[in-house]
């Protein structure tokens, strides 16, 4: 299934996409905050502001073959409940999928041995909702959990598990704290971004690149200023651009657009300071 990412960069989930509560401000606290400090701070993502344009997922599971042809990169592998190699994939080297019964599934995944989380899609009785429960390990300190829905858009074929056909991302159900908070502070021209997962960049504001630590996936960021109150941050691997998302402070409230380069999908959401 498709994972987009919330708060962090690197991993898989929104950080993953993607931590800890913190008692609010009070409001007038937090406007001179704002205008003192400008992104400087800790947001967490609002669910209920979730904006989702992507392609439908398209997911085969006939014959005792599981294929994803809508994955990143394309998934094809024996679903038959065995640990097998898979190559391309920055968060896995190997994959296993378990038919639980006929209408939910199990997928997860190892890295040099280490477990980096599993999804479990169920299909409701009408077949008409899909429901992927996520727990994504591949960050350093903390595990993030959640789920998301889907509407079917397209049929399975005869024969085929009801995972099967097409799905259109609906909503955002829950994703623990960790994958939707990240904190920022702007010093001596640099961006600085941790993340209680434990991941973090300082990425120089004039456009360098710069490691996220913490990430198994090995994905860098440059970050730019290009307004008053806005930031763009790009995130690639081995040379190409992952994704590319501009940070909007409106006082307490973070405008945030993320734009995925490689399926060209767009995720939009609202953060509010804490």
């Amino acid at each position: 299934m498709k994972k987009i990412v919330l708060a962090a960069l690197g991993a898989a989930s929104f950080l993953s996409l993607a931590a800890c509560n913190q008692q609010p401000a009070a409001a007038g606290d937090n406007a001179s905050a704002a205008a003192s400090t400008g992104i400087d701070g800790t947001w967490k993502a609002d669910l209920a502001t979730v904006q989702i344009d992507a392609k439908p997922d398209e997911l085969l599971l006939k014959d005792g073959k599981y294929s994803c042809p809508t994955c990143t990169p394309p998934l094809a592998v024996a679903a038959d409940g065995s640990s097998h190699a898979v190559t391309g994939r920055p968060y896995a080297d190997e994959i296993t999928v378990k038919v639980d019964d006929d209408h939910t599934v199990t997928i997860s995944s190892t890295k040099g041995g280490k477990d980096m989380g599993s999804d479990k899609m169920s299909v409701s009785a009408d077949g008409k909702t899909l429901t992927d429960t996520f727990t994504d390990k591949s960050a350093p300190d903390k595990t993030v959990t959640g789920s998301y829905t889907e509407t079917r858009v397209a049929d399975a074929p005869a024969g085929a598990h009801a995972i099967s056909g097409s799905w259109k991302m609906d909503r955002y159900n829950s994703v623990s704290d960790e994958g939707l908070t990240e904190t920022f502070k702007v010093d001596n021209n640099t961006l600085h971004m941790t993340s209680p997962v434990g991941q973090s960049f300082d990425a120089s504001l004039d456009g360098t690149d710069a490691p996220i630590t913490g990430d198994v996936g090995k994905t860098v960021v440059s970050a730019k200023k290009t307004g008053d109150n806005t930031y763009e941050v790009t995130a690639k691997r081995d040379g190409k651009v992952l994704n590319v998302r501009t940070y909007t402070v409106d006082g307490d409230t973070l405008h945030v657009v993320s734009e995925n380069k490689r399926d060209g999908s767009t995720l939009k959401y609202d953060a509010k300071r804490s």
